[in-house]
């Protein structure tokens, strides 16, 4: 049988870095959106010059969007450990 003393150390040492743990992971999602945004907006804006005002305007509201989620991905650790 185990000592519970090292089960108990275990547990503590992983759950202190849970934390950064699921912030790196939810912050991939975003970091890919953001990536994927500013991308076809270029193609587009390349392939339209005269809409580029409709373009830069919807990527800036799909960067907040996006931007939004990995904030919430950085918040949620802390607030539900």
């Amino acid at each position: 049988m185990p000592d519970p003393t090292l089960i108990l150390a275990a547990k503590d040492s992983v759950s202190g870095s849970l934390g950064a743990v699921a912030y790196g992971l939810a912050a991939i999602g975003p970091g890919i959106g953001i990536g994927l945004i500013f991308g076809l907006g270029v193609q587009a804006i390349a392939r339209q010059p005269e809409a580029e005002q409709v373009a830069f305007r919807y990527m800036l509201i799909g960067f907040a969007l996006a931007e939004a989620l990995a904030l919430i991905g950085f918040v949620v650790p802390f607030v539900f450990p």
